[in-house]
């Protein structure tokens, strides 16, 4: 019972994104929650190790590393200010920005390519005179949207692919059409919503060029491209996906230009903390055998969860509650080692759901932070707008895939 009420108290505090009355966030919950789980002994102390998926882990703080060294190469600076020079032509700009995001957030954590374009994207935005409301929305909506592609797209697809032992190209195969489709659906719903807003209307481009921003190592970027197709190449292989992640950031830390620190200081030990302590909670929760019980009664009453679209409206709903990390640490425990479809689902189901609210995706949140820093300011309505009805087409898409 005690199990229970600490899973319950947590997953609420994770929800809220605090615990009422006291100076903490959502991980910090999610860390009293695991050690609450310890002490009452929900979890013993020499099996905490056990219940954290080690190989998950490590493939995320892997790529961490590689974003990283892309980062501090300049990497998406030169990017992001390579397809500013199109705000000449919103539409086309519109559409490079979504291509470009989803693109990348394929490859890399989409939190991460949020968090590096948004200040440069804005800046250029403000300079061109365009409004950058519709365009950051873009970006955020097709990061979420591209991350689904991939096995490696997102931390909840990492640890999808990682528990459920799926193929990286099996997976891409599955999920890329229905993520292209979303994504296209995407691009015109932005481009309806917003037409009277894409208007170009000033020549003041140059500034750009003095921007602030991470400059360009072409020396330090190429090592970090090279670093992703190897990256990519090694996944297609029987080699377990950690260690080839882990040699290659092994690799990169091995540098005479770039301190290890500094790549290091670029690693979201607040995620990796997160992901650690809900293993725990998980574990304690199932533990206590009221997770077989629910989904035994949800069976008898027509609700299994084996079924594909009930899967996805539960991971839609669960999302939207707990934000998609979580939902997803809870739901693999439900699914069948045997069906990669379930597991696929749940891929696309969750990472699609992170769009439907503004607090669904940490890379909204990324999105919008670093947007205010330069007076733009984007609201919970202004997202529900666009995030409502593309949600919505990206679950009839899904619907129609899985049918």
């Amino acid at each position: 019972m005690t199990s229970i009420i600490i899973f319950l108290v947590a997953y609420i505090g994770i929800a809220l994104g605090k615990l009422p009355g006291l100076a903490i966030d959502r991980v910090g919950v999610a860390v009293i929650g695991a050690i609450a789980m310890v002490v009452s002994g929900g979890v013993p102390t020499d099996s905490i190790m056990a219940v954290i998926d080690l190989p998950t882990i490590l493939l995320l703080y892997s790529l961490m590393i590689i974003s990283a060294q892309l980062r501090l190469g300049g990497f998406y600076t030169l990017t992001a200010q390579a397809i500013i020079l199109l705000c000449r032509k919103p539409k086309l700009f519109l559409l490079m920005v979504m291509l470009l995001s989803s693109g990348l957030s394929a490859l890399l954590a989409n939190d991460i390519v949020c968090f590096a374009f948004t200040p440069v994207l804005t800046t250029g935005l403000l300079a061109a005179g365009l409004h950058p409301l519709p365009f950051l929305l873009a970006l955020a909506i097709a990061s979420n949207i591209g991350s689904a592609a991939t096995i490696i797209g997102n931390p909840q697809n990492m640890l999808i692919g990682q528990t459920g032992g799926l193929h990286f190209f099996e997976f891409s195969k599955w999920c890329l059409i229905p993520t292209l489709v979303v994504l296209v659906v995407s691009y015109f719903i932005v481009l309806l919503l917003y037409r009277k807003r894409l208007v170009f209307r000033s020549n003041t481009l140059s500034v750009i060029e003095t921007m602030p921003f991470q400059s360009f190592d072409k020396h330090q970027t190429a090592k970090g491209l090279l670093a992703v197709v190897m990256l990519v190449g090694l996944f297609l292989s029987p080699i377990p996906r950690e260690l080839s992640a882990l040699t290659i950031a092994g690799i990169l830390l091995c540098s005479r230009r770039i301190d290890s620190r500094e790549i290091m200081g670029l690693i979201d030990w607040q995620l990796i903390t997160l992901f650690c302590a809900l293993f725990v909670i998980i574990a304690g929760f199932k533990g206590s055998g009221l997770p077989e019980l629910i989904v035994a009664n949800l069976s008898e009453t027509g609700i299994n969860l084996q079924q594909l679209p009930i899967l996805s409206l539960v991971t839609l709903f669960l999302s939207n509650i707990f934000s998609n990390v979580p939902a997803v640490i809870l739901l693999i425990t439900f699914l069948d080692q045997h069906v990669p479809g379930q597991w696929y689902t749940l891929a696309l189901a969750s990472t699609f759901a992170g769009n439907l609210f503004l607090m669904g995706s940490i890379a909204n949140l990324i999105v919008v932070e670093q947007a205010q820093k330069f007076g733009v300011r984007i609201g919970v309505a202004d997202h529900a707008r666009v995030g409502i009805p593309v949600t919505i087409a990206s679950f009839a898409t899904l619907f129609l895939w899985i049918s």
